[in-house]
């Protein structure tokens, strides 16, 4: 028989284990209806020490884009179902698959260039694609006012572009320059027509054309692909063609075709100059063919290299950085024949300061720069008086 006390003492013992049992047991925090948040977060679960670390999955960085995939990706643009003529100049294009995928191994150096440019101005990939619609990327040369370069530019929209066409260069050649206009040209084009299709009828009939055509008939709607504005039959193939090649980068294996790719390393690139050469010295320099550089520098059309009037030079990147040490070397052991081409000799053509003469005017006279004059001449500043001889010209 227990004892009354020990009874009643019972209870209270279990009690006490019921409380030290609850007491050990882990929290656990009721979930909070669905939309409400947590007012009190939880705590962050501590890792024993002796436990490994974490295994941390990393997301896999996929590789760069290639050229085509980023290019599709900055297209703005219609896609090929947008007009039936568009398909049917892609097929023209297309009409011979290894003749096509030849050109366009060809074109890649520029194209991958303009790209870049494109890029910055935010200008719609299909642009990338326009000097294939013009020129087929070829640095086309001009004669009177016809057009040249790769882009087509007549010579009063040069002068318009700051582009500087003269009897030694045409910058409508230049790749880099005329690569930026163009694309400058196009993002102000497209800030005043808010329609990239508008902005390629700008380039091809004219900006002050546009504007009237669009002040009398209004912005077009976003269909169809081929806005129906009463425009020439020229203006209206123009935007179809553009369309027509980004229709092929699009889906190349509808026309048979395979996209080339380009080497990192054969990318162009500009190269800054700052000393005037030969083309072939160039070439020297940068251990490639005359040819090869003169076509991607076609700009210099005496095939001479001059900083007055180009400041940078388009080599693949394989060959930028022997070009820049060679021409490091040949500054610090200078070659003295070539120094002495650069000194008027009995062949050159001088001029007498007239009073009221300036040196700019001079410059503008005989279609040179102010700076080649300043060298030319030994000057500083630009200061000239009545009666001085000035050298204006060389055989180069």
């Amino acid at each position: 028989m227990s004892h009354p006390l020990a009874r009643r003492s019972r209870p209270l013992v279990l009690l006490l284990v019921i409380a030290l049992a609850a007491c050990t047991t882990p929290a656990h925090r009721p979930t909070p209806p669905a939309g409400e948040a947590n007012p009190v977060p939880a705590p962050a679960e501590k890792v024993p020490q002796s436990a490994p670390p974490p295994v941390v999955t990393a997301e896999v960085t996929s590789p760069p884009q290639d050229i085509w995939s980023r290019l599709r990706d900055s297209f703005q643009m219609n896609d090929c179902t947008g007009d039936a003529s568009v398909q049917l100049w892609a097929r023209r294009f297309t009409a011979s698959p290894k003749r096509f995928e030849q050109r366009i191994k060809l074109s890649l150096p520029r194209l991958t260039f303009i790209q870049g440019i494109a890029a910055r101005y935010g200008v719609a990939g299909e642009f990338v694609l326009l000097p294939w619609v013009e020129s087929r990327y070829q640095p086309v040369r001009g004669h009177g006012r016809q057009p040249a370069g790769m882009w087509q530019i007549v010579p009063v929209t040069a002068g318009a572009m700051g582009l500087r066409v003269n009897r030694g260069f045409d910058g409508r050649m230049d790749v880099a320059a005329a690569t930026e206009a163009v694309m400058a040209m196009l993002a102000r084009y497209q800030d005043q027509f808010h329609d990239w299709r508008v902005t390629d009828y700008a380039y091809n009939a004219g900006e002050f054309a546009v504007r009237r055509l669009i002040a009398r008939h209004g912005l077009p709607p976003t269909e169809p692909a081929i806005p129906a504005l009463p425009v020439r039959n020229v203006t209206r193939e123009h935007l179809v063609k553009l369309l027509a090649i980004a229709c092929v980068v699009r889906h190349p294996d509808q026309f048979n075709v395979t996209l080339p790719t380009l080497p990192e390393d054969q990318h162009l690139v500009a190269v800054p100059i700052d000393r005037a050469m030969s083309m072939s010295k160039a070439a020297e320099h940068a251990g490639m063919s005359v040819d090869v550089l003169r076509s991607y520098n076609a700009a210099f059309l005496n095939n001479r290299i001059d900083p007055d009037l180009a400041d940078t030079l388009l080599l693949p990147g394989a060959r930028a950085n022997q070009f820049q040490a060679a021409v490091q070397a040949s500054v610090q052991s200078p070659d003295t024949s070539a120094s002495t081409s650069e000194q008027p000799h009995s062949h050159a053509q001088t001029h007498v300061v007239r009073s009221g003469e300036s040196l700019w005017g001079i410059a503008r006279t005989y279609d040179i720069t102010v700076a080649k004059l300043r060298r030319w001449n030994a000057l500083v500043g630009n200061v000239v008086r009545p009666g001085q001889v000035l050298v204006v010209s060389k055989d180069l």
